[in-house]
């Protein structure tokens, strides 16, 4: 069965809907990343100060603690299972877009190994690995920057006219 370029040829209401779901999945999406920004900084101190807290910095304005088990345990758990969701089902539509073979299955298969470095990571982090934040960095941009990537091919793709064949 060839999916390649199949996107095209979807009949308007299914065009539609897919529309519709990559716009409110990005606002979803995007939002979530101004949460990350108000609560970590966007840097790996920030990253680190957010999990394991700032008890031990006089010259912190806002005081974090160390998040309970409890805590992480829902933080990871959620996270891998709702962004798995979302990478698959992006990843599906993408799979019916016109692209080299090469760079969709990057962009279809990246995505979950960023999850799972990116919460996996974080776990880590509050563990006691350190170094781990700037893995987080790393992949959560890289994670963003798929997510980002997927949904603007999927939409230029989605209102593109379908060539017609004579």
């Amino acid at each position: 069965m060839k999916i390649n370029g199949l996107l095209t040829s979807f009949p308007k209401e299914i065009k539609l809907l897919i529309g519709v779901f990559v716009v409110v999945l990005s606002i979803g999406f995007y939002s979530g990343l101004l949460f990350v920004g108000e609560t970590s900084s966007v840097n790996p101190n920030g990253i680190e100060e957010q999990y394991l807290g700032n008890e031990t910095d006089e010259n912190a304005t806002i005081m974090k603690f160390k998040k309970s088990d409890k805590e992480m345990l829902t933080l990871v758990h959620n996270h891998i299972l709702s962004m798995s969701i979302i990478f698959f089902l992006v990843g599906l539509v993408l799979s019916t877009t016109q692209l080299n073979k090469k760079v969709k299955l990057f962009l279809m298969i990246e995505p979950f190994i960023s999850v799972l470095l990116t919460f996996g990571g974080i776990y880590l982090l509050w563990k006691g690995m350190i170094w781990m934040k700037y893995i987080i960095m790393f992949s959560g941009t890289l994670m963003t920057l798929t997510f980002l990537a997927s949904t603007l091919i999927i939409f230029v793709q989605l209102f593109r006219k379908q060539k017609v064949i004579k």
